[in-house]
């Protein structure tokens, strides 16, 4: 997919911008030396149909054209962020403001520069593409992914953050993680962040009310995700209450494809208020007997409440051969099939604590192989054609 878009000639500038996105974002790039802005269904035609995010009008593209492919773009595509390479002169800011740029970049800038606005540019396409969406009465909510366990320990959050990855792969920059463990939750620390603004801030009376005001209290992550992570101290945990949770859930389901919530261990009562929002949930367990039994209690106790999503994925982490125990005992335990099998890796528990996620690192683990199995049952197309494989018995 050719998400960034670069007209221009000049192959040194094409080169930088190639290595500021090697730098991690996602998305592929396709240049072209000239557009004729008389006719920029060329583009279009050239892209095979495919709608990108950003769009760079680089050195060497005259004023004049670049304006006028401009304002052709921002009619045809008003989610695309048009940025050009100039100099900002002040009296030509505003001719570029009414022709529909979103912003200037120096044709000197390094690529760390580069990419610095490149991921500026594609939050304000996520945000205006989501805008559009909720506009429209009948655009659906997105999935809300709960990761729950009744024990802690058992990889809970290591769970969360990959399946936030995994999914920021398939729908960049419309994923976010939400750290529910209000007291110690560790999202913050598992993807290596030092938010300025928490959950507190999130469930605030002016965030509630203007869903503008929330996208500003959440944190941009490299791995084209956001996330909203837990209050810096247990105390401002007590403040939070289970409405406002369901408050925030439905704000930002109403305007991500994804909302990846990591719940403290246990059914506290701010967990139930999430439990009842999601329309996935994602049970995690240890290959041990204290970690299953909790699971069954926990499932046993909610089946009686009737509070299980409909959908449900159960995860055996840290899985075992050799712990005495085998696939079929804990299925029978808990009373359902086990779904995804994740063995014990040593390169999971190291990039935890390196606070970047195993499926962000890109190196090769068995591990992965059952995160990625995960992260593959929200999406649409497996959804849609596999509700027949959906609980299938897993080996260790």
């Amino acid at each position: 997919m050719s998400r960034f878009v670069l007209i221009s000639p000049n192959t040194d500038f094409d080169a930088r911008v190639r290595q500021a996105l090697a730098g991690g974002l996602p998305g592929g790039l396709q240049t072209f030396a000239f557009v004729n802005p008389a006719n920029p269904a060329e583009l279009f035609a050239s892209l095979n149909q495919e709608r990108p995010e950003v769009l760079i009008l680089g050195p060497d593209v005259p004023v004049e054209d670049a304006l006028r492919l401009a304002t052709v773009f921002d009619v045809q595509l008003p989610e695309l962020s048009v940025i050009l390479v100039g100099e900002p002169d002040p009296n030509f800011v505003l001719l570029a403001m009414r022709a529909g740029i979103r912003d200037i970049l120096s044709p000197a800038a390094d690529p760390a520069q580069i990419r610095v606005l490149l991921e500026r540019a594609c939050q304000s396409f996520a945000t205006r593409n989501r805008t559009t969406a909720a506009s429209q009465p009948d655009s659906p909510k997105g999935l809300v992914i709960g990761v729950f366990s009744p024990k802690g320990g058992v990889g809970k959050t290591t769970i969360a953050t990959n399946i936030a990855i995994g999914l920021g792969k398939v729908a960049p920059m419309s994923v976010v993680i939400v750290d529910l463990d209000l007291q110690f939750g560790d999202v913050a620390s598992g993807l290596y962040l030092n938010p300025e603004h928490t959950v507190t801030d999130a469930v605030s009376s002016a965030a509630s009310q203007d869903s503008l005001v929330l996208k500003a209290f959440l944190t941009v992550h490299p791995g084209s995700i956001y996330a909203l992570c837990a209050p810096r101290t247990p105390e401002e945990a007590d403040d939070i209450t289970p409405q406002q949770v369901t408050r925030l859930l439905e704000q930002l389901a109403e305007q991500f494809q994804y909302v990846v919530v990591d719940t403290a261990p246990g059914l506290p009562e701010v967990g139930l208020a999430a439990l009842e929002q999601c329309t996935d949930a994602v049970w995690v367990t240890a290959m041990d007997v204290p970690s299953i039994r909790g699971l069954r209690s926990g499932l046993d106790i909610l089946r009686r409440l009737d509070l299980l999503p409909e959908t449900r994925h159960v995860v055996l982490n840290m899985a075992d051969s050799k712990s005495g125990l085998s696939v079929q005992d804990v299925e029978a335990t808990i009373g359902a099939p086990v779904d995804v099998s994740i063995p014990r890796s040593k390169a999971v528990a190291f990039s935890t604590n390196r606070g970047i996620p195993v499926l962000q690192d890109g190196r090769k683990d068995p591990a992965i192989k059952g995160l990625k199995q995960l992260v593959h049952r929200f999406d649409p197309a497996w959804r849609a054609t596999a509700q027949k494989k959906l609980h299938r018995r897993v080996v260790v």
